[in-house]
């Protein structure tokens, strides 16, 4: 479903966003990336076309979008940490809304969505959620979240009006190229610099980002409109995930497991210093230490189902991600 106009994708500068770049461009498709540093290292060598826009700038966006056949949304404020939240809702909320307005004037023929599997209603017992587990607005921990959440009924809205767009939702994807690093890479990082003497059990769905990337055009080519769709793979808890990274890595796994109260009490004066007195992010994001109670397991047999979502080992994957870190002196 290439079609025969140009393929404008947000956040192509992140981690996500690139390996979609990437994928399209394996495809043989014209890309434009939407940027707001057309110097970005990240798109350093890649046969692409950047054009200069702002999410919260409405005029740019319909620049951006003029002469495109397919959208792919991926950018978005993904911090667990933010001054002053109401910048986070700009970008997710009204920011998604901006672009799909201009997508939707601009007649579009396909949008694909990236929102997350933090958007979805989840047991948090260890039963993996799905596509419709019930989940509400209250359920949402943290401006980040809660701000996805927003977004994904806007985008929902939409659907509803006739715009032709599909949702995914990825869970938490690990690889190369993760140089920011997301919350997941810092794990990683922090556990290859051995600043991980302990660890606070919880639960995650890895999955390796290409596979993600690769959901992302199996979505636009063969995802029902309207519908979401889980990009995932392997649910772990994080002994495990450390476990395995010990093994890839050859550094030692963390054995103390700390107890979750304690260390919510200190999140929260830990916030607060961030919040009100240093304005730097906090070394123990609230949200994090929230979320952390729930185990995030996700059932992404829907993907694989309908769309054919490859489920590269999650080994493979932290493999790479650990080689990539080494390789750019990240640990």
């Amino acid at each position: 479903m290439s079609g025969t106009g140009k393929t404008l994708v947000t956040g192509g500068t992140g981690f996500v966003g690139r390996a979609v770049v990437m994928e399209l461009l394996a495809g043989g498709r014209e890309v434009r990336v939407l940027v707001r540093d057309p110097e970005h290292p990240a798109l350093q060598g890649l046969q692409v076309e950047t054009v200069r826009g702002d999410l919260r700038d409405a005029a740019s966006l319909q620049t951006a979008v003029k002469g495109c056949s397919h959208l792919f949304h991926v950018a978005a404020d993904y911090r667990l940490w933010v001054p002053d939240p109401q910048e986070m809702y700009a970008v997710n909320v009204q920011g998604t809304k901006n672009l799909l307005t201009a997508a939707a004037d601009a007649g579009v023929s396909r949008v694909v969505y990236t929102s997350t599997v933090g958007a979805l209603g989840n047991p948090g017992n260890g039963v993996p959620g799905t596509e419709t587990t019930p989940v509400c607005l209250a359920d949402m921990v943290g401006p980040y979240k809660r701000s996805k959440f927003q977004a994904e009924q806007a985008v929902l809205e939409f659907a509803r009006q006739g715009l032709p767009v599909v949702l995914v939702h990825p869970s938490a994807p690990v690889g190369p190229w993760d140089s920011r690093p997301t919350p997941t890479g810092k794990i990683i990082v922090d556990f290859l610099k051995g600043r991980m003497p302990a660890y606070l059990e919880t639960g995650l769905n890895l999955v390796h980002v290409r596979d993600v990337a690769r959901g992302h055009i199996l979505a636009e080519e063969r995802g029902r409109v309207g519908e979401k769709y889980i990009l995932g793979h392997q649910n772990m808890s994080l002994s495990e995930i450390l476990q395995m990274l010990a093994e890839v890595s050859g550094r030692p796994a963390p054995k103390l497991r700390l107890p979750y109260f304690p260390i919510l009490c200190l999140a929260y004066v830990n916030e607060f210093w961030a919040t009100c007195i240093s304005r730097q992010p906090p070394r123990m994001p609230l949200a994090a230490v929230k979320m952390a109670k729930k185990f995030m397991y996700f059932d992404s047999s829907k993907a694989v189902r309908e769309l054919g979502l490859p489920q590269t080992p999650v080994r493979q994957a932290l493999a790479e991600a650990v080689s990539w870190f080494k390789e750019r002196g990240y640990a």
